[in-house]
């Protein structure tokens, strides 16, 4: 390549889409005490109940305020956390339908809130291609028993959003 009557000389790249490849499957959730796994049956059942009562088109908002149950309880601690997803993750083998990452996540907030604890629950977006992800964060704000990828995206919601305990917290300090 030639810029400005300058040779340009530069290694070969391997070709680009622009993308960057993601995995589409969660690796099979680590082990769990049998009480959790136990726990998760209900939490899964009322989410199934929540997805599929009322009008499709108000489905994923339904599951959005059950992502967000339980705001006003004390936070999981980070065992709690590990142990709702992965007892989500291994109860949700069974559905017989559409079972991702939203649904997964709000039964992770649902059982959290049933012990009277709650989820950090996040819903993002990335880019190149574009997706959309929710996950449970612990209460620094990291994913819980989540790929390394999930840094790619950006939440757009969350139960600290407006309302939370902690953005109340902060408006009220100003």
């Amino acid at each position: 390549m030639k810029v400005d009557g300058v040779v340009v000389r530069h290694g070969t790249a391997a070709p680009s889409w622009g993308t960057v490849e993601v995995p589409a499957v969660l690796p099979a959730p680590g082990p769990v005490p049998a009480r959790w796994w136990l726990a998760a049956i209900p939490a899964l059942l009322g989410t199934v109940a929540v997805r599929v009562i009322g009008p499709k088109q108000g489905r994923f908002s339904r599951l959005v305020r059950l992502g967000c149950c339980g705001r006003y309880l004390p936070s999981a601690t980070q065992v709690q956390a590990v142990r709702a997803v992965r007892a989500v993750r291994w109860a949700s083998r069974v559905v017989p339908a559409r079972w991702a990452c939203l649904e997964q996540s709000a039964a992770v907030a649902l059982l959290l809130a049933s012990i009277g604890r709650r989820a950090e629950w996040r819903h993002g977006f990335a880019a190149e291609p574009v997706r959309l992800h929710a996950w449970i964060a612990d209460q620094e704000g990291r994913p819980v028993e989540e790929p390394a990828e999930t840094s790619l995206y950006t939440p757009i919601y969350t139960t600290d959003g407006p309302g939370s305990p902690r953005a109340a917290k902060e408006a009220h300090r100003e």
